[in-house]
């Protein structure tokens, strides 16, 4: 929903800075989770290089410094 809202209100040419900022921090720190819970669930094969949930950390990790720190949005 807070990216349809976004949408919606750039499309109408109207301030989305802060919808937007919600739905990044809320996406990201979604992914974080889940991928933390596939962590526990592999245990420490799940962070050596070349398995998938390793790579899937690395990139949720990542989206929650791009644009700004989740930290700082909030």
């Amino acid at each position: 929903f807070l990216v349809y809202s976004a949408a919606e209100l750039k499309q109408n040419h109207e301030d989305y800075n802060m919808e937007a900022a919600m739905a990044k921090q809320y996406a990201s720190d979604t992914c974080l989770e889940i991928v933390n819970d596939a962590l526990q669930i592999f245990g420490g094969s799940g962070y050596m290089k070349g398995m998938e949930v390793e790579r899937a950390y690395r990139d949720a990790k990542i989206c929650t410094i791009y644009e700004g720190t989740n930290e700082i949005q909030r």
